[in-house]
């Protein structure tokens, strides 16, 4: 296979470990020890012959690799004179240093198959050890070519001792397999280096005389030659992101080794894609240890998936079927405790409802005869009172089920019939929120150009509602694109749909399986297929898998479509996260809803006044546990709600918000713009328990009058008496004193304390510009020591953006005053997203850290950053830290721009940061990203302190430098040690950093080049390779160049990560 170094793009100085792959480009590796050369430099002659036949010379670059037993030297180029180096009949002779690389035993050379005429016969190899006088001869006779003999443009060979090698030359066999899912399979060239015991084969292209490799399900086998190895326990394995198709999902490599007969198996299961998974085209897999049987490991994997993809069955409130492949039945729970797996689809004995107990725990209690569930006794299946059964499944989809209290009794028929397919009732009912699974990992999606695949992923975007249109067929609408339907129209299949009859598809279950097909309706015989890419397509049933579909439900509907929806209480808790719309709807009982009250049901009623209201009206509900909230009253029959002396009655299910102590109500949407309303009083009652909840209103709401709230809120009222008063919140905001700083966008505010919040309530109204609000009043339920506010600032473009100085919030009921700082704009950016909203903590007499220390999350840090007190010593960049710590690093943390008149000359801003569970800090680096008019910043210190746990010791990290192009050193990043009492502070490091440009024509490059050094210590970061040393112009043709960067000690070096970022006229 291919050995894709570029030329001189690796120090010829001991390498340890010199594989890469191509396509990794950022990739290199280091010296092999840190000790100085001239200790353990060695000095080496090489003689190369290039054979006597025709056509023998190359015009490609050639190197060579030295393996001893204390490591390699990594790839030396043996550069010469351009045009007259390895020449037909041609000696040529080089001296190289390495490292100190131990005993030699066996050398790689080849060449980068470069040039117009790369193929090469090499003849011979001799070394000389100029340092011990040892002389070593290496046969080759043979051409390395892709278009000669094997293909290989490199070889291995061992050191010969009395004739023989040390080690043998072995042909490893690689067997890769490419996972079974859709659009598995890639066209890009796919490189492996295996590492053993006694060294690496180095990056070498997977070739086949196969025209189709790395397809989807298959396993493809290829050779690779080296030197023995000895016991292996790693590859490194990807592809070069080339050709149309280059994302990959990689099963498994099995290696084999013809010398002791081993296979050694190295398990995947992930993609290697730029667009899935975490990115990455190559991965370092470890062996798999032998004593726990590579099948077994490979077995215990494939459980796990399945789990993760078949658990949602169990949860709790379905009602399941489980059929047995054996008997070919459905497994019935009959009256009289008998059980059989004889049942057809259509039994009532044959449903089971499940009651999950922990983990894959569950009881299956018989949804005909509540008071039996499914139970082992003395290892047979009958019907019980209570029996927990573990789920355990298979593979292969099937459930095989364990008596909790006896393993190894399974749930069986027929002495070897344990394994059952579980169908879920309800999958397909009319407005359920489906996936269409393809497999453990994929769904069938819908994008938004109408381009449908079954290689989606699991999430939102898959999402399918059902729309039922007669018994088992029904029509598939996208609920991310709203309006498009799932269709087989003139040979096509696609998600443009309109809700036709081509919409509309045939629902055949496949009880073997698990899986459903969908059959057109006006096309028959014609199904939904799936192209090994994952495209959809028309198909006709030929017996494939190509047209099964494993149906998810993400939220239940209801049997009959012309019911109205009740809402089940099997609804996924993801599904509520994610897919929930920001308002729920209250339904008012006129419309008719027949389905029986659960623990979560309440009755809303409403009582209006005088004056009614042509509105929308949302309310929130607060309890000791949490809140819940907006809910829409009034959406549907509007004109029939909040008339004049009216009661109207609204039902909803509230999450679990504990003892509910007050309600807020706003008049969301007008439909008059001159709509006033009295409401008079909402009554709350529990619809199981009719424990009923009072909260008296007697009060104004409007929209249109500025001296009248469009909100208010209301305590329960026990024994005639709030159980929390109203309080009178004052708030003043100052507006900053800078130019354009006032704005005539809307402002809102939402105050948060120990009870609760006020709900963002509107402190200016769009068109009225204000340079100081005096005194705005926010009446609202007494909410306890305040904690911090939310400042919000609709601005449509930077000209309406607000500048805010401050927010002063006093309490009428005891006359405390708040003062939350800001001096920040609004919105501001952070992390290249705008943010339209702020959180502030009291200062002043309310210090957060004083006060609130028990507001603060577990890892809280205030960090303080103390800009230079010149006046050029700002920055308009946008500023990040990292911090690091015994467990792991932060990542990079965005504090803010400049522009956003952040890090100001002679200023401090402070940021509270969760640093999470880092462990003990040992170092922080600051740095900027050099954008902006005036990126230069000189930064004084930055200091550290712990919020919770509370510490009273802070930490102070002087800086006083410039972090910048243009000035001090040249650096825009600064790292600083931090001293702790219990190890030496680890000293602040310049590394020298050389960086070889090929001579290969074209090789220079103008972009900005970006390296980052990775020892055990952690890493550098990405640093700019901004000033060389050595040369005023960078990166030329066939140059060194020398940078310097200052770090922390990073340890011993384990590898540097190299890139450019693509700008600029140049290429590298």
């Amino acid at each position: 296979g291919r050995e894709p170094f570029k030329p001189s793009n690796y120090e010829s100085l001991g390498y340890s470990r010199p594989a890469r792959l191509l396509g990794i480009a950022n990739r290199v590796y280091p010296k092999a020890n840190l000790k100085s050369e001239s200790e353990n430099s060695k000095k080496w002659k090489v003689s190369v012959l290039t054979s006597d036949m025709p056509s023998a010379g190359t015009s490609s670059k050639v190197y060579i690799i030295l393996y001893g037993d204390h490591g390699s030297s990594g790839p030396i180029f043996l550069d010469g004179e351009k045009g007259k180096l390895f020449q037909r009949g041609s000696e040529d002779v080089f001296t190289v240093h390495t490292g100190n690389i131990g005993r030699l035993y066996k050398i790689r050379i080849g060449h980068t198959n470069a040039g117009s005429c790369p193929a090469w016969h090499c003849e011979e190899v001799q070394l000389l050890n100029l340092f011990s006088g040892e002389q070593f001869s290496f046969p080759a006779n043979r051409w390395l070519a892709w278009d000669q003999a094997d293909g290989e443009i490199s070889m291995e060979l061992p050191v010969l001792h009395q004739g023989q090698p040390v080690l043998p030359v072995t042909v490893y066999e690689v067997h890769v397999t490419t996972g079974d899912l859709w659009n598995a399979g890639t066209e890009a060239d796919v490189y492996i280096s295996i590492y053993g015991e006694k060294g690496d084969t180095g990056s070498r292209l997977l070739r086949s005389q196969k025209p189709k490799k790395f397809l989807k399900g298959q396993t493809d086998i290829f050779l690779v030659e080296a030197v023995h190895l000895g016991h292996l326990y790693k590859i490194v394995i990807g592809h070069n992101g080339l050709g149309s198709g280059n994302g990959w999902y990689l099963d498994k490599v099995v290696i084999k080794d013809p010398v002791t007969d081993l296979d050694y198996t190295f398990l995947c299961h992930r993609w290697l894609d730029n667009g899935q998974d975490d990115g990455n085209i190559a991965r370092g897999l470890t062996v798999t240890d032998a004593s726990t049987f590579p099948g077994r490991k490979e077995l215990e994997l494939k459980r796990e998936e399945t789990w993760a993809a078949e658990k949602w069955k169990f949860q709790k409130g379905n009602t399941l079927q489980l059929y047995n492949r054996l008997t070919h039945g459905f497994i019935c729970l009959y009256p009289d405790s008998s059980v059989d797996a004889l049942g057809d689809k259509k039994n009532k004995y044959g449903l089971f409802n499940v009651i999950v107990k922990k983990g894959n725990i569950s009881i299956f209690r018989s949804h005909q005869i509540p008071h039996l569930a499914l139970a082992l006794v003395n290892g047979y299946a009958t019907g019980k009172s209570c029996c927990e059964l573990c789920i355990h499944l298979q593979p292969n989809g099937c459930a095989i089920l364990e008596s909790a209290r006896n393993p190894g009794h399974t749930v069986m028929f027929n002495l070897q019939g344990k394994e059952f397919v579980v169908h879920v009732k309800g999958v397909f009912h009319h407005g359920a929120i489906i996936l269409l699974n393809t497999n453990r990992c994929q769904a069938l999606t819908l994008r938004s150009d109408g381009v449908c695949s079954g290689a989606g992923q699991q999430q939102q975007e898959s999402y399918w509602r059902v729309h039922k249109t007669g018994s088992g067929v029904c029509m598939f609408e996208s609920v991310r694109n709203p309006g498009m339907y799932l269709k087989i129209k003139d040979g096509q299949c696609n998600g443009t749909g309109t809700g036709d009859e081509y919409c509309h598809f045939k629902i055949e279950k496949n009880w073997e399986a698990g899986s459903v097909s969908l059959e057109s309706v006006r096309n028959k015989g014609i199904y939904v297929g799936l192209l090994p890419d994952g495209q959809t397509k028309p198909v006709i049933n030929i017996g494939e898998s190509n047209i099964f579909f494993y149906p998810q439900v993400i939220k239940f509907g209801w049997e009959n479509p012309t019911e109205t929806p009740a809402e089940t209480n099997q609804e996924k808790k993801d599904f509520r996260e994610s897919e929930r719309p920001p308002r729920k709807e209250m339904r008012n009982p006129q419309v008719g809803e027949c389905s029986l009250p659960s623990s979560d049901d309440w009755k809303v009623s409403v009582l209006t006044g005088s004056a009614g209201a042509r509105a929308n009206v949302t309310l929130w509900i607060y309890g000791d546990g949490g809140a819940d909230g907006p809910i829409t009253l009034g959406k549907e029959n509007r004109k029939q709600l909040f008339l004049p002396r009216q009661e109207d009655e609204f039902q909803v299910k509230l999450k679990s918000i504990g003892n509910i102590y007050k309600i807020r109500i706003e008049l969301s949407e007008l439909l008059n713009k001159q709509s006033e309303w009295n409401i008079q009083r909402v009554t709350l009652q529990h619809v199981m328990s009719k424990k009923t909840l009072n909260f008296p209103a007697n009060t104004w709401l409007s929209k249109s009058d500025d001296d009248r709230d469009f909100v208010c809120e209301l305590p329960l009222v026990e024994a005639g008496k709030p159980i929390y008063p109203i309080i009178l919140y004052r708030v003043y905001v100052y507006t900053g004193d800078l130019e354009q700083a006032d704005t005539d966008s809307p402002v809102y505010l939402c105050i948060y304390g120990k009870r609760g919040d006020s709900g963002q309530r509107l402190l200016q109204k769009s068109g009225i510009p204000v340079k100081f609000l005096r005194g705005k009043v926010m009446k609202a339920v007494s909410l306890g020591k305040l904690q911090k506010v939310l400042l919000r600032c609709e601005a449509n473009s930077k000209s309406q953006y607000w500048y805010c100085d401050k927010v002063i919030v006093r309490e009428d009921e005891n006359n405390s005053e708040y003062v939350f700082n800001c001096e920040r704009w609004l919105p501001f950016m952070s992390g290249g997203v705008i943010h339209s909203e702020m959180e502030l903590y009291p200062q002043g007499n309310y210090r957060c850290v004083l006060i609130l220390l028990f507001h603060f999350a577990e890892g809280d840090w205030k960090i303080t950053v103390v800009t230079g007190d010149f006046e050029a010593a700002g920055t308009t960049a946008t500023v990040s830290l990292y911090v690091y710590g015994e467990n792991k690093a932060s990542g990079p943390i965005i504090l803010g721009s400049g522009k956003h008149q952040l890090f100001n000359p002679n200023s401090e801003d402070i940021f509270k940061i969760n640093l999470g569970d880092l462990g003990q800090l040992y170092k922080i680096r600051i740095g900027h990203d050099n954008t902006g008019n005036d990126p230069s910043w000189y930064v004084e210190e930055v200091r550290l302190e712990r919020l919770s746990p509370l510490s009273q010791e802070e930490i102070c990290l002087p800086i006083e430098c410039w972090l910048a192009e243009d000035k001090g050193e040249g650096d825009t990043w600064r790292e600083v040690a931090i001293r702790n009492s219990t190890k030496e502070i680890l000293p602040l490091l310049v590394y020298e950093i050389r960086v070889h440009t090929g001579a290969k024509l074209g090789a220079e490059t103008d972009f900005n080049v970006y390296i980052n050094l990775i020892g055990t210590r952690g890493d550098a970061g990405k640093r700019k390779l901004h000033r060389s040393k050595n040369n005023n112009v960078k990166f030329q043709h066939g140059q060194m160049d020398i940078f310097f960067i200052k770090a922390v000690s990073l340890g011993n070096l384990e590898k540097v990560l190299i890139s450019h970022d693509g700008t600029g006229p140049g290429r590298i």
